[in-house]
Parts: C-alpha cells; sequence; structure tokens
C-alpha cells in the first residue's frame, strides 16, 4: 500500500513541478507587474510636468502600478522624446508631450525621431496661450503694447526654441516692425522666473503654468492664440478677434505615447487605462482650473490630428522663415 502511494506521488510530482513553475511565469507575463517610466521632455514645474502629474497618478491607480515621472528636459524636447523611442518597447517607458513633439524637430531641422517612431496612446486636450507683459509694462492692451514697443530693442521669452511661444511672438514682431529677438529657455518654468524677475519684458505663456501670476497681478494677458479664448478671462480678447490671420487659432495639443513596437495587447491596456483617466471628474475639474481644454482622441484620431497639425506647422515654418538653434 505505501509503495504504490509512493509511485503514486512521484506519478504526479512532474506535473506539480510545472504547475508551480507556471504560476511565477504567468504573472511575469501579465502588465503593468512593475512602475511605469513616464518620460516628461521638458523641467520640473512647467504646464507640461503639471500635466503629466495630473495624468500619472490616476493612470497608476487604474494600472495598479506606480508611473514615475522622469523629467528630460533639453533641446527643446528632443532629448527626452528620443530617449522614450530607444527606450525598450515593453510598456513600462511612455512619453507625455505637448506640440514641441513636432515642432522643435521642424524648425531646428534635426529629425533624431518621427511621429512614426511612436504609437499614440490619447490626446489629453490644449490650452490657450496667452501672450503676457510684466505687470510694470506700461500698456493694458495689445495695441498699446505695440505703441509702447515700438524703436525698442526688445527680448522676449520662449520656453524653448521651435515652439509656439517662440514661432508667434516672432509672428507678432514682424507683422507689427517691431523689433523683438527670442531668449530661449529649457522649459517653462525657467523662462517665467525670468520674466517675473524683470528680465525679459514678455512672452507666451501657459495658463497652467502661469494662471496664478495673471491671477493675482503679476503678469498681465494681452492676447490669446486658439480660437476659443480663455474659460476664466473671457475678456482677453484672441488674436484672431483683433484681425490678425486665422493661424493665430490654432492651439497645438498635448496627449501620451508609447514606443511603437510596443505589444499591441499592451497599447490597449495602456489606451483604455488613459481613456478611463480622460472620463474621471476630478481629472476634468483640475483641468478646468488650470484653464486647460479637454479634448479627448483615441489612437487613430489623434495620429490624423498630429499629421495635420504637423503639416500646419511646417508651412508657418517656411511662411515665418523660422529657424533656431538648439
Amino acid at each position: 500500500m505505501s509503495g504504490g502511494s509512493v509511485t503514486m506521488h512521484r506519478r504526479h510530482l512532474p506535473g506539480l513541478a510545472a504547475a508551480l513553475f507556471a504560476a511565477p511565469a504567468l504573472a511575469q507575463d501579465r502588465y503593468p507587474n512593475r512602475p511605469i517610466r513616464m518620460i516628461v521632455p521638458l523641467p520640473a514645474g512647467g504646464a507640461t510636468d503639471i500635466w503629466a502629474r495630473l495624468v500619472a497618478e490616476p493612470l497608476a491607480a487604474i494600472l495598479g502600478q506606480p508611473v514615475v515621472i522622469e523629467n528630460r528636459g533639453g533641446a527643446g524636447g528632443l532629448v527626452g522624446t528620443e530617449a522614450a523611442k530607444n527606450a525598450p518597447p515593453d510598456g513600462y517607458t511612455i512619453l507625455f508631450h505637448i506640440a514641441n513633439f513636432v515642432q522643435t524637430p521642424v524648425v531646428l531641422r534635426r529629425w533624431p525621431y518621427t511621429p512614426d517612431d511612436f504609437a499614440p496612446i490619447g490626446k489629453f486636450g490644449t490650452t490657450p496661450l496667452p501672450f503676457c507683459v510684466r505687470a510694470d509694462i506700461p500698456a493694458t492692451t495689445l495695441q498699446e503694447f505695440i505703441a509702447w514697443a515700438k524703436g525698442k530693442q526688445l527680448p522676449y521669452g520662449t520656453y524653448s526654441p521651435g515652439t509656439s511661444g517662440h514661432a508667434f511672438a516672432q509672428a507678432l514682431s514682424d507683422l507689427e516692425t517691431l523689433d523683438m529677438t527670442a531668449v530661449h529657455y529649457r522649459g517653462e518654468a525657467p523662462m517665467l522666473q525670468d520674466v517675473l524677475g524683470g528680465r525679459i519684458p514678455c512672452a507666451f505663456h501657459s495658463m497652467t503654468g502661469s494662471g496664478e501670476h495673471i491671477r493675482n497681478g503679476r503678469l498681465r494677458p494681452l492676447a490669446t492664440l486658439g480660437r476659443a479664448g480663455i474659460p476664466s478671462l473671457p475678456q482677453v480678447p484672441t488674436f484672431v478677434s483683433l484681425g490678425y490671420p486665422d493661424w493665430f487659432g490654432n492651439s497645438g495639443f498635448v496627449g501620451l505615447w508609447a514606443p511603437v513596437r510596443t505589444p499591441e495587447p499592451i497599447q490597449a491596456a495602456l489606451v483604455d487605462a488613459f481613456r478611463q483617466v480622460m472620463q474621471r471628474p476630478d481629472v476634468l475639474r483640475r483641468m478646468a482650473e488650470t484653464d486647460t481644454i479637454p479634448q479627448y482622441l483615441p489612437p487613430a484620431e489623434f495620429r490624423a490630428d498630429i499629421a495635420a497639425y504637423q503639416q500646419f506647422w511646417q508651412g508657418l515654418v517656411d511662411r515665418l522663415g523660422l529657424t533656431a538653434e538648439g
């Protein structure tokens, strides 16, 4: 009896061992089973960083793993974006970026990546970009600023070369025959510090990064890009409403990507989680508090949106003859 019992147990040991070894393997295959790195290719403290952190917290709650922000600024976003492109396509590195994604390469004539190197996960939204002056500048309207600026050599800040803040400030200078020169920064936060510190008189800002300073009177918005205006400041005119060219109404995009070779099931998990994030009332409320306009798009529609914006941007850069060193 005992010998038979031992023989029976030995006969089942291989199957038992296989099951025991299979369980950890299945756990390892489940996505995600470790923290996810979200690369933000601009410095901490600016609008892009604020938006990324707004997304990362609920994304982590849905996926069941931490989503860790990694700020990798440099060259107008090229450095961090290239790092995301070259990361293992396993779903553990994702990219949160703004329209610099296509703007900076076009202006710098450098393409260390193309949009085809990434799989769109979803569009987050957009934000008004008001042209602001320091509170001590004697201008309360854009027309007053132009009259004051005539004949002066004025620097203007940009949150990196090749961005909307660069292109549209230069366009304003050219259209109004002003003598304004770009001073490029590695992100919105350091640019904002220099504007508030008196070293730069004017710049385009995001409401997310500068809204507090606008509300407390340290910055004065004179006009904004985009067509819808600033939700919390409806009295601030759009450039288009003031008679500037229609292309002053284009406001760019903010979104989430993964390296293009990321497996389809993992992309699908990220897409579903991000879609859930963009439906959460707390996220939408916090976006509204920073004048960020939700414009969620799923991957296919976001890809088309990016392609259309890239075509627009290439035409605008060619029209302005815009170049920059990065």
